[in-house]
């Protein structure tokens, strides 16, 4: 203690202590918030290369700062700025070198790629080392509120499982690229496996043994690795001496006696841990333990991707729109409840047009819902609605509402899921379940049985089969509600076994639930034991050739109808001005007539879409 304090005192004057920094401005400098005012500052400066090089620097580790990505446009732009100003002045050594040792390795450079993951390996390693010296700090009280005072070994204990704790989540620190929410799995390992490879490609198989070696201290049963353990013994001869890297095993068994002490401390002394390491050996973990360790880890993996579900998604493009339940809150992965999509109005008008669904619709005609004979089912596709208007069945208004509603639907769960990536309808469906009067008592069905949408689920073998009959191309689902007046229906979410409920969904006017299509979300619907549901089911790929081609004749026939009726107005407009020459007052310019028929969506994608639908004032 005194040596560090005459280190510290030497390097900070006057007191060590007075130089130790507050979490929060820890967590800035970690997200790089000083580049944030550095780039206004040498802005304002009127020096702009430097400008440039502190805003990229802070771009790198939040690409999704929307003003600083205008800003870096802007930059791009600009006159005089130079390209190699676009440089991240905190990028690591050991990331520059490993991405650019892949790159040559996918390549089959296997010489340059020897040398940079090498070079990766040594600074990561180095990088670890640094990150666990900075471990040693204050003791942080995780739990303020403590009324108890720890003993002197007690403190002791906690404090040193608390700098342990630390060194042990280095490599995760280490292993995350600047900008990313996960590290990158088995960061030291992964050299090895590579190293082995192209060491061998080269035609040094004395070194590729050794990282052969040394990947085995990680996982000393991984089959693939041992036999090419046993290639190398033969073409280097079995008198040859094969070990693993020095440097390799102090790291392993420093950190698995590390792990040791601290899963004492969880058994033993109340603590709680997340390991970081896919490789901890099992016996290391006391048996207690184990089926806990195993849900952390998953319940981990799964939040560490729900909070990069989070960080990809755009801002909403409609006002009034809320986020009402999230993946968190649903308890899964890629889950999310919106309300307020519709207005009561808007689902009056929609519910109108589900009556034409029972006396005209697309094929079930109000029969037996095909999932149950306790509910009768109705459905009505965009086509058949259009159809219906063109009949004079149905309202033109109603038709073309229920095409503007699954579109507001559609960038609302394009623009959360799948930011500047295009979503494709693939399959739209005005649907009504109607619980059949007399057929309720003692009913145990649901109204829809528990399914994934893009793949064949097996319970019992915990799996999801992507093959056909499935629609293997969905990529996200959406159920929009239009009304809450009976009872059942609701959606829920399920683990793979279809059993085990994880969340629900009570459906009500303008509310939309959405989430990916895949094995992650299993769901159902509840029985609807009194009234009529009614609902917009809406399916999304990101294939084009999958495209729902219904929609793209319906939205045909829907511009046909529009460009009919401007015609149409305008000959009346013409018969108008003409009547009126005769009088005396000039004639007044009539551009105040529809504007909505002469209007174009900004930023219409003509290319893909030859008709492009109007969008409706009230969405």
């Amino acid at each position: 203690a005194g040596c560090l304090q005459r280190c510290l005192g030497r390097r900070l004057h006057p007191a060590p202590s007075a130089h130790r920094a507050s979490s929060a401005v820890r967590r800035d400098f970690e997200r790089r918030e000083p580049y944030n005012y550095l780039q206004v500052a040498f802005f304002k400066l009127k020096k702009l290369d430097q400008a440039v090089s502190a805003a990229h620097t802070f771009f790198v580790a939040n690409p999704q700062h929307l003003q600083m990505r205008e800003d870096i446009e802007k930059y791009r732009r600009m006159s005089g700025v130079k390209s190699d100003s676009f440089r991240d002045l905190e990028a690591t050594p050991h990331w520059e070198a490993y991405e650019a040792g892949v790159q040559h390795y996918d390549a089959d450079e296997y010489l340059q790629a020897v040398a940079r993951l090498e070079e990766s390996l040594t600074e990561a390693l180095s990088a670890v080392e640094e990150c666990r010296a900075l471990c040693e700090g204050p003791w942080e009280d995780e739990d303020e509120e403590e009324e108890m005072q720890p003993g002197l070994y007690e403190a002791i204990a906690a404090h040193y499982i608390q700098v342990l704790k630390c060194r042990q989540q280095c490599v995760l620190e280490v292993a995350t690229k600047p900008g990313r929410i996960s590290a990158t799995e088995d960061f030291i390992p992964s050299h090895l496996d590579l190293l082995q490879f192209a060491y061998n490609q080269v035609g040094n198989q004395t070194v590729a043994a050794e990282c052969a070696a040394s990947y085995l201290l990680f996982y000393p049963t991984d089959e693939p690795m041992l036999e090419k353990m046993k290639q190398y013994r033969t073409e280097l001869g079995e008198d040859t001496a094969v070990t693993a890297r020095q440097n390799i095993q102090h790291y392993v068994q420093r950190s698995l006696m590390e792990k040791k002490l601290i899963y004492y401390a969880v058994e033993h002394l109340g603590e709680t841990f997340n390991d970081p390491d896919l490789w901890t050996p099992d016996e290391l973990i006391p048996e207690n333990l184990k089926e806990k360790y195993r849900e952390d880890q998953e319940k981990q993996k799964q939040e560490t991707l729900d909070v990069e579900d989070r960080a990809k998604r755009g801002p909403l493009p409609y006002e009034g729109v809320a986020v009402t339940m999230d993946s968190h809150q649903m308890n899964g992965t890629q889950r999310v409840v919106f309300d307020r999509v519709l207005t009561e109005s808007e689902c009056k008008d929609l519910l109108r047009l589900t009556k034409a669904a029972g006396e005209a619709g697309d094929g079930y005609r109000a029969r037996r819902s095909p999932h149950t004979p306790h509910e009768r089912f109705e459905g009505l596709t965009v086509l058949k609605a259009v159809q219906l208007a063109q009949n004079g069945d149905v309202e033109w208004r109603d038709a073309k509402l229920l095409l503007q509603a699954s579109e507001k639907s559609r960038k609302i769960i394009e623009s959360y899921f799948a930011p500047g990536k295009k979503l494709h309808f693939s399959f739209t469906h005005l649907v009504c379940r109607t619980a059949v009067d007399g057929q309720q008592e003692g009913r145990m069905d649901l109204s829809h049985p528990v399914h994934a949408d893009n793949c064949l689920l097996d319970p019992e073998g915990q799996e999801c089969w992507k093959e056909p009959p499935a629609y293997v191309y969905r990529d996200y689902s959406g159920i929009l509600y239009l009304n809450d007046d009976f009872q059942g229906g609701g959606l829920f979410f399920t683990e793979m076994d279809t059993v085990t409920v994880t969340a629900e969904v009570h459906p009500k006017c303008g509310r939309l639930v959405a989430f990916s299509s895949g094995k992650e979300n299993p769901h159902g619907v509840w029985a609807v034991s009194r009234g009529r549901r009614c609902a917009i089911a809406l399916w999304y790929t990101h294939s084009r050739e999958h495209a729902e081609q219904e929609r793209v004749k319906a939205e045909e026939l829907m511009e046909q109808r529009s460009v009919e009726q401007d015609w149409s107005d305008g000959e009346k407009r013409q018969g108008t001005d003409h009547s009126s020459r005769s009088s005396s007052k000039p004639p007044v310019p009539d551009s105040g007539t529809k504007p909505a028929n002469r209007r174009q969506k900004p930023g219409s994608d003509r290319k893909q879409h030859p008709k492009v639908l109007r969008a409706r004032d009230e969405l």
